[in-house]
This record gives structure tokens, C-alpha cells and sequence, in this order.
């Protein structure tokens, strides 16, 4: 068992890869913490996790500073210390920019870029103390490229890659360890907790996420990135795969493709963009 006795500490527990994140530290012998805002799932996914570690549920909304330093506060004093964080929680939307009202934007970086600083600066000076630890970001494939329809999702990711790769380099010689992982096609709920321009959920399951990779697998990955010390592990197939390489070596390409993509009768009727 890798992380026997580890405390991992895991945002957005409830669902998706956040869920699949703890079933599989539980089995490596993990203490696990469980955060997220939905107590009822949260206590869901903590009956699902058996293994030799304890499982402490600690509801947080991690849009509320407030609330985070008294969870760390609460972590660190039952447990002495957090191992390993991994900020999973996230939040996108399926609009156009023209369309998105600003409250929009504010909400998807709260949820996706200062929940996940925050959530790092609470416990970072204990990490520095102990000269240990391990801070895991789940970005995505839309922190490397750009698509219509999900321009503040992608801002947020975009920053999360500068944010935790400054930070890796500030924290090297104190012994703790960065690792973004960045997922593709996943088969979770966040396209139907997606806002529309209007702050209402989308409500939809895209396809490409349905028939996506499983969320066991995905945690797998990035359970095995971690440790080893990866600085950042790719999570993906088939189109995203390939539009992040494009990104890099034929930006222009990429940029037809997307254009085309845009246009595609079927895709234009699955995100509404025309309603």
C-alpha cells in the first residue's frame, strides 16, 4: 500500500473523479478526508471506502475562505498533518462569451481557480514546516487549448497551470511536490452542473463525456503520477489527446478544427449555442 497511514485530503468528493480519487486512497491504506457541499453524498461515498484508514467527512464550500481555514484548522489538529492535497472540485458552463453575464465568470473561477489557491495557502505553511507534502491540482485538457462555449472554464484551468507551476518551483527545495493532472474525456456529471450564460445548469450529459474514459481509470492515473512525483500527467484519448499536441505544434490547425468542430450541425444542436 503506497499511501498507508497518509492523510489525503480531496475537494469535490461527492461525485465523479473526486469519488474515485477516495475509493482508491482508501485502498492504498489512506486516511481520507472528504470535502465537498453535499453532506448526504459525501457520507454516500465515505460507506463505499474500505480500507485499514479512518474516513473523516468535512462538508466545505471551498468558494468560502471562512470556512476553509477553519476545516485546515480542524484537519490539521485530529490529524497533525495533510499529505496530500488534491483540489478536484470544479465547475464549468456551455455558453457563449456574448451571452455569459459576469456573475457567470465569477463563479466558475471562484469554484475553479481561488477555491484551489485557497485552499493551497491553508495548508502549505504546515507542509513547509514539515518539509513534506504533496499538492495535486485535477485541471484539464481545457488549461491547454481553447474551445467555444466554455471561455471562463477554460480561463480558470489556463490559470490553475501558471499558478501551480510557479508554485512548484517556489516549494522544490522544501520538499514538496506539484503534480497537475489534466484529464480529458471523463464519464462525470460536469456537463449537467454546467451554467448557462443566465447562471441556470445546463442540465445535459455531452456525449463525448458519456462515452469518456471511467473515472476509476482516470483516478488510477493520477493516484500512480502522484507517486512517482510527476510534475503533470495527460489523462487523455482520441481528440483532446490530439488537440493538445496540435496546440503546441500547429496552432493554426487546431484552430480550423475547432472552427469546424463549431459548425457541425449536430454539435451546434447538442451545446444549444443558437438557444
Amino acid at each position: 500500500m503506497r499511501f498507508r497511514d497518509s492523510v489525503i485530503w480531496i475537494t469535490g468528493a461527492s461525485s465523479g473523479i473526486g469519488e474515485a480519487l477516495c475509493q482508491k486512497f482508501c485502498n492504498e491504506g489512506a486516511h481520507i478526508v472528504l470535502s465537498a457541499r453535499r453532506v448526504e453524498e459525501l457520507q454516500r461515498v465515505a460507506k463505499t471506502c474500505n480500507g485499514p484508514g479512518e474516513i473523516l467527512v468535512r462538508p466545505l464550500d471551498i468558494c468560502d475562505l471562512a470556512e476553509i481555514d477553519q476545516a485546515a484548522e480542524a484537519v490539521l489538529h485530529k490529524f497533525g498533518r495533510v499529505d496530500v492535497l488534491v483540489n478536484n472540485a470544479g465547475l464549468t458552463q456551455r455558453a457563449r462569451v456574448i451571452d455569459a453575464e459576469l456573475s457567470v465568470y465569477r463563479n466558475i473561477m471562484d469554484v475553479n481557480f481561488f477555491g484551489p489557491l485557497m485552499m493551497t495557502k491553508a495548508l502549505l505553511p504546515s507542509m513547509i514546516r514539515r518539509k513534506a507534502g504533496k499538492i495535486v491540482c485535477v485541471t484539464s485538457v481545457a488549461g491547454k487549448y481553447g474551445s467555444p462555449m466554455r471561455s471562463g472554464y477554460n480561463a480558470a484551468k489556463h490559470a490553475l497551470h501558471g499558478f501551480f507551476d510557479s508554485l512548484r518551483e517556489e516549494v522544490y527545495a522544501d520538499g514538496i511536490d506539484v503534480t497537475l493532472a489534466v484529464p480529458g474525456a471523463v464519464q462525470t456529471n460536469i456537463s449537467l452542473n454546467a451554467l448557462r450564460g443566465d447562471g441556470s445548469p445546463y442540465d445535459k450529459m455531452d456525449p463525448f463525456l458519456e462515452n469518456g474514459m471511467s473515472t476509476g481509470e482516470c483516478a488510477g492515473r493520477i493516484i500512480d503520477a502522484v507517486h512517482s512525483g510527476k510534475r503533470e500527467i495527460l489523462i487523455a484519448e482520441g481528440m483532446a489527446r490530439r488537440n493538445v499536441w496540435l496546440k503546441r505544434w500547429s496552432p493554426k490547425l487546431l484552430s480550423k478544427v475547432m472552427r469546424q468542430r463549431r459548425t457541425n450541425t449536430r454539435y451546434v444542436r447538442q451545446n444549444n449555442i443558437e438557444g
